[in-house]
């Protein structure tokens, strides 16, 4: 039975067999990998990636959660179904929790 420490998901299970022809388990600590939009699945910008569970993200609205891209889309999305231009329905399921997010402010 592993230690508890290793029974978490931030340890690899590394299979090793050694000199003496024995399997043994090792466990290794998982790297972190880069955070991305939840839209377009692109690596944020403005955020270490040597951080560690504390990375500094950007003070925007959206900020460690779209890239500028994707948050400049939503505000437009946003202001348009403010005024009216377009309708909820219209908005792809995705993109419709943020501009609600956004509209809500």
């Amino acid at each position: 039975m592993p230690k508890p420490m290793h029974r978490s998901t931030s340890f690899k299970k590394v299979h090793k067999i050694t000199a003496k022809k024995r399997n043994v388990v090792h466990y290794r600590r998982a790297k972190n990998s880069m955070p991305h939009c939840a839209l377009c699945r692109q690596e944020l910008n403005g955020i270490n990636e040597h951080g560690g569970k504390s990375r500094r993200t950007n003070n925007r609205i959206f900020g460690g959660v779209l890239c500028a891209k994707c948050t400049s889309e939503i505000i437009k999305l946003g202001s348009r179904v403010e005024h009216g231009e377009i309708d909820l329905s219209n908005i792809g399921i995705k993109e419709r929790a943020f501009v609600l997010q956004l509209v809500a402010h």
